[in-house]
């Protein structure tokens, strides 16, 4: 019996495990059997009857199935792994035969087969994957056979290979499977609702990358435009919605489809694709707003169009799509309208029909011209600017077809708006765009003498147009236009570049560079441009070694920098004949010139630059960073002998601090000595350098020692000295300078990079440091208790300096040295100490006799509090205050206060104030987690608005009682009152709401006495400002009307208030309305100010029975009160 009759005997129920091992044999490559060489080698009965088994034995094995477990995918079979099995062979060998089919074959029961494999697809459960993959190849194979019924199975196919190139990581394949059936789609109906999921499905395409940038996918996209005419909408209505998150590659994806769907239309297809797409970018490049996230993607995808003009076909359309919508957009009343029509019609320029006869084509091209020209003289800055970018893109591509005179107007117009006084941005877009026209050749000589007019643009006030002029003239050398120095002289480049900010600076310096740093020439050409330069415009020279090295390499940086060095070297050796300095013959030369004193120092503030410049280069080469540290070393002793003028002093110093000490061996001896020998009153240009040469050299210890010296030795000596066990190791003796020592911290704490390498020296010599300036609080004890001048004691200021430096290294301390805190704890004690010891000296005098040196004393006091309590608003600023802490300062606020010179003190405890709230401040999106929990910041912000409280109260008893000093203290605390309101807003709840309840009755009891005073009905004047109101009324007033926000919470305080009626007597109300009138002359708040008037407006209508009658001032205010409101609620 052959193999062949074998199998076929084994395509039944009865033999079905035969069959599965026929199967097996077939999938095991080292086995010779192959299903389809068997079914290939069978007659077409022999198949014929094959196909009719096939059939049986399928639907005798789905019939063992319960019909509960076909439903819910066969896992409920007693085998299902059997059956499936089974049905995974019969796929097999129904495949292979329509690989085989033959012309004539009766398929009948393959069909069937088919059918069935078709309604088991359905419902397979994903643990059958490979089958599923079977039959859809089956599907797939029945569809390019083009057999009965493939619509059916090409559907699916098609459906199944597109949800999967969705879900796949690498979905390659798929898609080249979905192009490969894209014709199934020609035979499903577009309007059938069946076929709705393969709609939704279709338009996924266009928002799914791997498809867009698919080559394959592209194809397939492309062919979407061309299936029904109205599903081109929706394709473009997709591509819209989504247009906003495409990057700009993947837009220029979207393009390419879209032109290509255009190119290969026709018909109605072709009409839609216009209409609907094409048009209709048009349209939005026209009327979208230039701030829209899609804005520039539109543009792009109708740019693509504009580039492909070289195609007749393409002309035509754009000419017929831009008729009925850029004309009229050209004169719309928008005028970001017409800016954005103005800049696709000079990118589509020249629009007009390639059929046209050549004499129509001149009058549509010269309409358009005259149009260009109208652009240029339109109302808007913006239009002058677009048009002018587009006037220029038009003249640089069709220059050669122009007449001349068309051009020179073109251009005249141009050097006009390059002087346009109305707006920066025209004259910008003037110098912006004339690069473009620099592009061609032909532009050269025309623009050559018009340019030169222009050349005060380089001073014009806007640095956008200073920038935009150079870079023309940078455009203009590149392509050698013109020589720059013609159009603008160098001087005048080199003012510009001394006085210029960044941007224009580094185009001044790109434009310069050849010219000043010839890179190809030897290097003495090199330092004789720098000398001539230097020599020109010093600040210039500075300038441009700055930014020298983003224009080459750092070698030639330092070569420059060596060929000064020669160059200084043979100054010395002409004054002092000193031979040894050079290292050869080479670098001594009877050329170099014999420089000033002024050239050398600038000279050396060049290298110093330059130096800066190339650091990073130089710590990543330590080959070369040696080299230099030796040829600069070798000579410093030599520079500061011969260069002693102090023009040179200062660079040499600052060279000096980038090399290690003992590079510098003579000059490094003596810094810390001529540190100690500094006058008290010093300028900070005398010991700055000094003190980062130090810092440079890692010897801020031996500075911190000085300084602790000093502050030490100045106290007053009481018995023994604490530190007589102390090495010393400067024998010399130098009176002790607490002010120096104090100047010297100041400048090292102030400035970045030495606070870094101070606190770099470790905790032990801070913390000596921290502990002698805390001595010193003995010192301002002593000027406590005596007023008397004593010559052996400290000043005054020199110990309240002493004494902020001693907090402020203590918060320098806690962040960088303790993980608990100590230093913290240290502050307390202060705190404490300023509680006990410093406030009773601010309570009132006694006595007649003692009152100027209590008064003296009283304003130290005053001053020793305000000065702790501005380093403890620095500590809680920067985070470094705990909740004990707040709380220990928020106590002094309060004694401070309640003391009798408490007032002064008035804005340092505001800044205070600001800063614990600010600290304590909680995000609306936390709030709800803290509603459950107990709020750590409730007492501290309770305690704020009792200390705001008491700050008002003070204001006010200060204008009762001296109201000059008031005023005086009021306007002081202005500034700190804006912050904490503005701070205290935010809040919006308790118990923070309580400062706006404080503000609100003050400023009524204050209006509301006044009102009380009047004694004739002629006083009664409604107040329209500030300076109408009361004293302090009128400095709270200013302080909430500074903002709307703090306006806002303000009124919506009186309103609440209003409504609780707690308010209710005539003078309260009037007293409001006056406020309110106030707060409308500002024009802030409408809607809360109409609202707190209409709380008013229920009250004071209950007043109107009883002032009916009343013929003195409470019916004048009544009526007055009415008119108010009227006038308030616009009645």
């Amino acid at each position: 019996m052959s193999k062949r009759e074998t199998f076929l005997r084994t395509v039944c129920k009865k033999n079905r495990e035969n069959f599965l091992l026929f199967i097996q044999l077939h999938k095991d490559k080292a086995e010779p059997f192959d299903v389809e060489e068997v079914v290939q080698e069978m007659p077409r009965d022999q198949r014929q009857t094959l196909w009719g088994k096939l059939a049986l034995l399928l639907q005798d094995v789905l019939q063992e199935l319960p019909e509960e477990s076909r439903e819910e995918g066969m896992e409920a079979a007693a085998d299902p792994k059997h059956v499936m099995a089974v049905v995974d062979g019969v796929t097999l060998v129904a495949s292979a035969s329509l690989n085989v089919l033959q012309e004539g074959d009766s398929y009948s029961a393959l069909l069937e087969t088919a059918h069935r494999l078709h309604a088991v697809l359905e419902s397979l459960p994903v643990s059958e994957a490979p089958l599923q993959i079977h039959i859809l190849t089956l599907c797939e194979t029945w569809w390019k056979k083009s057999l009965k019924e493939k619509e059916k199975f090409g559907r699916t196919a098609f459906l199944a290979a597109l949800q999967k190139s969705f879900t796949l990581k690498k979905p390659g394949v798929e898609i080249q499977r979905v192009w490969s059936l894209h014709d199934v789609l020609l035979s499903l109906d577009f309007t059938s609702e069946d076929n709705k999921q393969a709609t939704d499905l279709l338009l996924q395409c266009f928002q799914f990358p791997n498809f867009i940038k698919n080559d394959d996918g592209k194809r397939f996209l492309v062919f979407l435009f061309s299936w029904d005419v109205g599903f081109i909408p929706m394709i473009h209505g997709t591509v819209k919605n989504g247009l906003e998150f495409y990057s700009k590659t993947r837009t220029a994806h979207i393009t390419e489809i879209y032109f290509r769907a255009w190119k290969k239309a026709s018909g109605d297809f072709l009409e839609q694709i216009e209409s609907s797409c094409v048009q209709d970018l048009m349209r939005c490049a026209i009327l979208l707003s230039r701030s829209s996230p899609v804005f520039d993607k539109v543009r792009q995808i109708v740019n693509y169009f504009h580039k492909k003009k070289s195609c007749p076909r393409v002309e035509k359309m754009l000419y017929h799509l831009y008729k009925p919508v850029l004309w009229r957009a050209l004169s719309a009343p928008n005028f970001e309208v017409r800016a954005n029509a103005a800049l696709l019609f000079a990118e589509a320029f020249p629009l007009h029909d390639p059929e046209q006869n050549c004499s129509n084509m001149d009058k549509t091209i010269q309409k358009q011209l005259d149009t260009a020209m109208e652009l240029l003289n339109d109302t808007h800055p913006t239009v002058r600017s677009s048009a002018t970018l587009g006037v220029c893109k038009v003249l640089a591509k069709f220059w050669e077809l122009f007449p001349p005179t068309i051009i020179t107007d073109f251009l005249k117009k141009m050097m006009e708006l390059a002087t346009d006084s109305s707006s920066a941005d025209v004259r910008c877009s003037v110098f912006k765009s004339l690069p473009i026209v620099l592009e061609n050749p032909l532009s050269h000589p025309i623009l050559e003498k018009l340019l030169p007019t222009l050349k005060y643009s380089l001073h014009d006030s806007s640095e956008k147009v200073r920038a935009a002029f150079v870079d023309v003239l940078i455009k203009g050398k590149e392509v050698r236009a013109l020589k720059f120095w013609d159009v603008c002289q160098t001087d005048h480049l080199l003012t510009r570049l001394a006085i210029d900010t960044h941007p224009v600076s580094k185009r001044i310096v790109d434009l310069l560079f050849k010219s000043f740093f010839p890179v190809s020439e030897p290097e003495r050409e090199w330092c004789c441009r720098c000398i001539t330069l230097i020599q020109m415009n010093p600040a210039a020279a500075r300038k441009f070694y700055h930014y020298a090295a983003q224009h080459t390499a750092s070698s030639n940086i330092l070569n420059l920098m060596l060929a000064i060095r020669r160059v200084l070297n043979s100054c010395i050796q002409k004054n002092s004949e000193l031979s040894e300095i050079n290292d050869s013959n080479k670098e001594n030369s009877a050329a170099d010139p014999l420089l000033d004193t002024v050239t050398v120092a600038r000279l050396l503030e060049v290298v110093v630059i330059m130096w800066k410049t190339v650091e990073k280069a130089l710590k990543r080469n330590e080959d070369a960073r040696k080299y230099m540290f030796s040829k600069f070393g070798n000579v410093m002793s030599k520079y500061f002998q011969a260069f002693e003028d102090e023009q040179c002093t200062a660079p040499l110093v600052q060279l000096a601090s980038f090399m290690p000490p003992a590079a510098v061996p003579t000059f490094s001896c003596g810094v810390l000595s001529r540190l100690r020998r500094m006058d008290s009153g010093a300028a900070p240009a005398q010991y700055s350098q000094l003190l980062h040469c130090m810092c440079s050299w890692g010897l801020c210890a031996d500075v911190l020692e000085l300084t602790t010296d000093w502050l030490s030795d100045a106290l007053p000596k009481h018995g023994d000295k604490g530190n007589a066990n102390r090495k010393v190791r400067i024998q010399e003796t130098v009176e002790a300078k607490p002010d120096l020592a104090l100047t010297y911290l100041e400048y090292l704490f102030n400035h970045t990079s030495t606070r870094e390498k101070v606190l770099s020296v470790g905790e032990g010599p801070l913390k000596q440091l921290h502990t002698v300036l805390g001595n010193w609080q003995s010192v301002l004890n002593s000027h406590l208790s005596s007023a008397s001048e004593d010559p052996e004691r400290p000043e005054v200021e020199t110990s309240l300096r002493v004494f902020m430096y001693h907090g402020r290294l203590s918060a320098h301390l806690q962040h960088n040295f303790s993980e608990g805190r100590d230093y913290l704890l240290s502050t307390e004690r202060v705190a404490s100490w300023v509680a006990e010891e410093v406030l009773p000296f601010m309570a009132k005098p006694s006595n007649q006799e003692d009152s100027e040196d209590s008064e003296t004393t009283q304003r130290l006091a005053a001053k020793i509090t305000e000065s702790f309590l501005t380093v403890c608003r620095d500590v809680i600023l920067v985070g470094l205050a705990d909740k004990a802490f707040k709380d220990q300062i928020l106590h002094l606020c309060l004694l401070t206060l309640v003391s009798g010179a408490g007032y002064l003190c008035v804005p340092a405890v505001l800044h205070i104030l600001k800063e614990v709230v600010t600290d304590a401040f909680v995000p609306e999106e936390n709030e709800r987690d803290l509603e459950n929990q107990e709020d750590p910041t409730s007492f501290n912000l309770g305690v704020v608005a009792k200390i705001f409280q008491v700050i008002i109260e003070l204001l006010a008893r200060r204008l009762r009682k001296e109201p000059e000093e008031g005023k005086q203290l009021c306007q002081a605390a202005v500034p700190g009152l804006a912050d904490f309101l503005q701070v205290a807003q935010t809040w919006g709840r308790e118990p923070l709401c309580g400062v706006f309840s404080t503000l609100f009755a003050v400023i009524i009891v204050e209006k509301t006495h006044l009102l009380q005073k009047m004694s004739h009905p002629e006083e009664m004047i409604t107040p329209e400002s500030v300076e109408d109101m009361p004293p302090l009324s009128s400095v709270l007033l200013s302080v909430i009307l500074k903002s709307p926000c703090v306006t806002r919470a303000f009124l919506t305080e009186v309103s609440s208030t209003l409504d609780s009626e707690d308010i209710s007597s005539l003078n309260n109300l009037a007293s409001i309305l006056h406020v309110l009138a106030v707060i409308k002359h500002t024009g802030q708040c409408k809607v809360s100010l109409k609202s707190a008037a209409a709380s008013v407006q229920q009250q004071l209508h209950k007043h109107a029975f009883t002032c009916k009658d009343s013929k003195d001032i409470p019916r004048v205010l009544y009526e007055s009160s009415v008119k108010t409101l009227n006038e308030i609620l616009d009645l």
